[in-house]
């Protein structure tokens, strides 16, 4: 869905030629490829830790959410009966969000309508640089749920990474509204997104859903759109993870 302008790099990938195919190493060699400090930010997400020493609001709300009403990993059959916690959490995001300044009357001025999916609509801004995403944390029995894959998004893949530009309520229905670079190459094909998730990890579990037994990852929704390719490097631009791990 999006389109954008930035290589693929940092200090958590590495190139290398797998199979004729050109990717980015992830969590090859865990242990190794991660300094200290970016791994303790994975398990605190992961253990459902509060992060430390980080300004940024998806870490700010992600914090107060795990204070306030707990966290844990996701347990697909407890998604109805958890509503009213996400029911509760909506009150408390829309209260938090208004005395910080994040709460939003409108979009941006200029922004032009592109596409939605499951869960977001999508528009390009004004310049034509970024994407803004309108998201209601669908796929998510939480808020909490959704700020902890935002968060392992920007982590592992820093050069797609959403900002937070607000919230936003229509027909009293709370949306996330974030930005990330508009993203400019071809769908991936799939055939090259398994063959890179299961280079770093992630075995298919059904269709376009992975499992990371190491780290107690899935990665769900990894299709053809939701990955852009430009040439051989593969960008992960629309991703959604859950905690599994107990």
């Amino acid at each position: 869905m999006d389109r954008g302008s930035t290589p693929l790099s940092s200090t958590l990938l590495k190139p290398l030629i797998f199979n004729g195919f050109f990717v980015d190493e992830i969590f090859v060699t865990f242990g190794q490829m991660i300094a200290d400090g970016t791994r303790k930010k994975l398990q605190d997400i992961i253990r459902g830790e509060l992060q430390q020493g980080e300004s940024d609001s998806f870490t700010a709300i992600r914090n107060l959410l795990c204070e306030s009403f707990g966290t844990g990993p996701t347990v697909k059959s407890e998604f109805a009966s958890r509503a009213i916690v996400k029911e509760k959490q909506v009150g408390f995001l829309k209260s938090h969000v208004k005395k910080e300044g994040l709460w939003l009357e409108s979009l941006p001025s200029g922004c032009q309508y592109l596409t939605e999916g499951g869960e977001s609509k999508v528009y390009l801004t004004e310049d034509g640089r970024s994407v803004i995403k309108v998201n209601d944390a669908g796929y998510y029995a939480t808020w909490t749920e959704y700020f902890n894959s935002i968060l392992l998004h920007n982590i592992i893949f820093p050069d797609t990474a959403y900002s937070l530009l607000g919230f936003l309520e229509v027909d009293q229905q709370l949306f996330a509204t974030i930005q990330q670079l508009f993203v400019e190459g071809e769908q991936a094909a799939l055939e090259h997104i398994e063959e890179f998730l299961k280079f770093n990890g992630f075995s298919r579990t059904r269709r376009q859903d992975y499992y990371n037994s190491e780290l107690g990852l899935a990665l769900e929704d990894m299709h053809d759109e939701n990955v852009i390719a430009r040439g051989d490097v593969l960008f992960f631009i629309d991703t959604v993870f859950y905690i599994m791990v107990p």
